[in-house]
């Protein structure tokens, strides 16, 4: 940050791109992790279209009346949308939500330094999943034993039984990609949150993937993915049910922040394919414990509601779980081509490149 700035104070800052960014092994020394960030961070802004032009990273324009401002930034690994005082964001089509609204100074977008190092730089560089032998990967199914989870509306099976077979129906897709699969449980048994995160640890897990179903039980009408990455520091969360939201603390994973956000991008983008527009997005959370301990890139998947009959009944179905199972092993793989897409009127189109099991049957999720 710019020396002698005082809170408050609004700071046009021009920041460098990094490297390429790649998931990385566990077993390398993570990056250092601030302990803690000042309040003057959230005051910090930057003018998204000087700070493209002057790193080259593609065209600006402005695609909606001066009612809406909206901006896309086209670059050669994609294309970002923002909106002024909006937290959602768009990448390559993608719904993605930002820390801080952009807000419009001098007729101008401006980002928050957090937003632009820790969502917008991750998505510009590119990033591959290693294809190096031997990858490991922990696939933690969601609840077991006496923490059913949430129960489905359509047939009143509880979440523990579908986040299982999920997992199972991925392990063998993986195993048979040449990956080391270990799953945090392999029957209806109860684990503790901080032993599936051991776990991981005990494996040296390149990759941690948690899978859940979610509830927004009374309400039947939510629908669609969610995925989950850590909250980097320093930034509000999307998601809080009710938890306690310290911007201040840092976690192990905080390390991968932007690796945590590549990944959470690619399963989610590729989940999409299975149910359709249903996008709720990927979001930040910093009570999820599976999560925060985790020394290697980790990701949590809400593959769809178990509160709404129509997803509920999908979710029902073998098939259905079969066709997740198959998005997540696909994203999973290296890519063999890159896809952008480019602005057609201001759309982004493709081109060629803890709970018990007495509970109501659809309680809201409390994940932790």
């Amino acid at each position: 940050m710019a020396e002698n700035v005082e809170p408050g104070q609004i700071v046009a800052l021009e920041l460098t791109p990094s490297p390429a960014l790649a998931l990385a092994p566990s077993n390398l020394p993570p990056p250092v992790v601030a302990s803690t960030w000042t309040n003057r961070f959230t005051e910090t802004w930057v003018s998204l279209i000087r700070w493209s032009q002057s790193n080259g990273f593609g065209s600006f324009q402005r695609i909606s009346p001066a009612t809406t401002p909206t901006y896309a930034l086209t670059t050669s690994n994609g294309v970002l949308v923002i909106r002024a005082d909006n937290l959602t964001a768009r990448w390559n089509g993608l719904e993605l939500r930002l820390g801080f609204a952009p807000q419009m100074i001098d007729n101008r977008p401006f980002v928050h330094r957090l937003d632009l190092q820790k969502n917008i730089l991750p998505l510009i560089n590119s990033t591959i999943v290693s294809d190096k032998t031997n990858r490991v990967i922990v696939i933690d199914p969601g609840h077991g034993g006496g923490d059913a989870g949430t129960r489905s509306i359509f047939d009143h099976r509880y979440e523990k039984e579908f986040t299982l077979d999920w997992a199972r129906r991925l392990e063998k897709l993986l195993v048979t990609n040449g990956w080391r699969v270990v799953l945090t449980r392999t029957n209806d048994r109860e684990v503790a949150l901080t032993n599936r995160v051991a776990v991981a640890e005990r494996e040296n897990a390149d990759l941690f993937l948690s899978l859940h179903f979610n509830s927004s039980y009374p309400d039947r009408e939510q629908t669609g993915l969610e995925t989950y990455c850590l909250t980097p520091v320093g930034m509000p969360s999307s998601l809080r049910r009710g938890f306690e939201d310290d911007s201040t603390r840092a976690f192990v994973n905080n390390a991968y922040d932007a690796q945590n956000l590549q990944l959470a991008v690619r399963l989610h983008r590729m989940l999409l394919k299975v149910n359709g527009s249903m996008d709720r997005g990927v979001r930040r959370a910093r009570f999820l414990t599976v999560l925060r301990g985790q020394n290697r890139p980790a990701v949590l998947l809400e593959g769809g509601y178990l509160s709404n009959p129509k997803e509920a009944r999908l979710i029902a179905d073998p098939a259905h779980r079969q066709r997740l199972a198959e998005a997540v092993a696909k994203a999973l793989m290296p890519p063999t081509e890159i896809r952008v897409e480019k602005l057609v009127n201001g759309n982004a189109t493709k081109t060629n490149e803890s709970s018990a099991s007495d509970r109501p049957p659809t309680e809201p999720k409390n994940e932790q």
